[in-house]
């Protein structure tokens, strides 16, 4: 059984040892490499992940062809093309660990069972959906209202353990700053 997911799911909702053994019935669990594709772009997402142990990237090629990242995703954190899962359309991004990872996967056409026969993690999904939903609003008015420094210090305050375990070239590009001049906010802050 996936130990993290399980936790995670009873840090929301409780469920009994036989919804749990359930749970991990409409699951599969994977373990990649490093910089192993968990979605490439242009193909269709079918499965939504989680991760139970390693780091995740979500990112598009831009206009000008450079990597633009959207989301990371870390343990106890979900991550997927939710336009591309739900209507079954070619994704725009791509997903790729970043370090040895491995995650959860629960397929599109399993999920709707899953929520059938386990009917209170309707509640759980909601209330992760509800949270990202509210974490992607903040930092999009955060990245109006702050400057690109002050996005970087609110960014290395609130995550540390990306500062830690992302290559900067990585941070930068969520960040919206050329690798150049986040090497200087770090140098300037440390």
């Amino acid at each position: 059984m996936q130990v993290n997911l399980a936790q995670h799911i009873q840090k929301y909702i409780t469920l009994s040892d036989h919804e749990i053994h359930r749970l991990s019935e409409f699951t599969e669990t994977i373990h990649l490499k490093k910089k192993a594709w968990v979605l490439q772009e242009n193909s269709v997402c079918h499965h939504w992940y989680f991760v139970e142990k390693g780091c995740l990237r979500m990112f598009f090629i831009n206009s000008k062809g450079v990597e633009q990242i959207t989301q990371f995703a870390l343990e106890g954190w979900w991550i997927t093309d939710f336009n591309s899962f739900l209507n079954k359309v070619p994704s725009a991004y791509a997903i790729q660990t970043i370090e040895a990872s491995t995650i959860v996967s629960i397929h599109q056409k399993v999920l709707e069972q899953m929520l059938a026969e386990l009917p209170g993690l309707e509640k759980y999904f909601r209330l992760v959906l509800q949270k990202a939903v509210a974490a992607s609003q903040h930092r999009a008015k955060l990245s109006y209202e702050m400057s690109k420094e002050e996005f970087f210090l609110h960014f290395s305050t609130s995550f540390p353990d990306f500062m830690q375990r992302v290559p900067q070239y990585m941070i930068a590009s969520y960040l919206g700053l050329t690798p150049e001049y986040l090497s200087e906010l770090r140098k300037k802050f440390s």
